[in-house]
């Protein structure tokens, strides 16, 4: 009988441009919602972690924030995460789409990763999506990459290859969380992003980059209900009438909708009370930026 293979466990960094397909491959990995999904740039805001065990692995899963272009405290406190998690993985997996290709955004997140002394794999997202000749891809093969391939979270097209070449390239090791734990961010913090996100679906072009929730109150002291007090923060007086909406109605929509992605979450009914809340340059304040999660 063939010996079982060594159990192997480590730290897998997702890195890449906004809208690769990051949070969207995690969540499909951990068979949960943990990040939130929007077709809108710089949706992921903090270092969220995802815990995905396997038979003989267990890839613990960091989606990192898309890298920014912009020189505000917040794009700086979001490309210093993607940075540290590039040095301190055991894996990194940048993330481009195929039918924009590989560029020199992806280029520099490979070279920094390999600063640290971690293996690199290129991954091409939205396989499904892709043109028959992606353009700039495959990647150069000088660049020295552990694997190259391809896949669609949406369809799990290459799901399987990716675990698997993230997986062989973990040192041995036994797993580091339980085969429960989904994630490290305590259930606050999540219901926290899923008003978020359900602000960012409901809310025009513009307005979400210049809002961020603070959840002030989670009481889960009954079993049947969880108590969820969270602030829409907004920058500008403006702002807060358009969270408000005419009467209460656009917040009353981002509550119904975030609440029913809570409900799913917790696995329990939700009562959540949403207020927004004016707090002039909340972006700009790194201190602030540290309190609410983003470092």
């Amino acid at each position: 009988m063939a010996p079982e293979p060594e159990h192997r466990a480590g730290v897998v960094a997702l890195l890449g441009r906004p809208n690769v397909g990051k949070s969207t491959l995690m969540n499909e990995l951990v068979g949960e919602k943990l990040a939130i999904v929007t077709p809108k740039p710089q949706t992921t805001r903090s270092r969220l972690l995802g815990i995905a065990t396997l038979p003989n692995a267990q890839l613990v899963l960091i989606d990192t924030p898309g890298w920014q272009a912009g020189t505000q405290p917040l794009h700086d406190a979001l490309n210093r995460l993607a940075e540290q998690a590039a040095r301190g993985c055991d894996v990194a997996a940048v993330l481009t789409d195929l039918r924009s290709g590989w560029g020199e955004v992806e280029a520099a997140l490979a070279a920094g990763a390999r600063s640290g002394g971690a293996p690199v794999i290129a991954v091409g997202t939205q396989r499904d999506r892709a043109p028959a000749a992606p353009p700039a891809w495959p990647p150069p093969a000088e660049a020295g990459f552990a694997a190259v391939l391809t896949l669609s979270a949406r369809t799990g097209e290459g799901l399987a290859e990716f675990t698997a070449a993230c997986a062989e390239r973990l040192p041995v090791s036994p797993a580091l969380y339980t085969a429960d734990e989904l994630s490290d961010r305590p259930l606050r913090f999540l219901a926290a992003e899923l008003v978020r996100e359900a602000a960012f679906g409901e809310l025009a072009q513009e307005l979400p980059y210049a809002l961020a929730v603070e959840v002030v109150e989670f009481d889960e002291k009954r079993a049947d209900l969880v108590r969820v007090r969270a602030d829409l923060l907004v920058e500008r007086i403006s702002q807060k009438k358009i969270v408000v909406g005419a009467g209460g109605a656009m917040i009353k929509r981002i509550g119904i909708r975030a609440r029913r992605e809570i409900e799913m979450l917790l696995g329990t009914k939700v009562h959540l009370d949403l207020f927004v809340k004016h707090e002039p340059g909340w972006a700009k304040r790194p201190n602030r930026l540290k309190s609410l999660g983003y470092y």
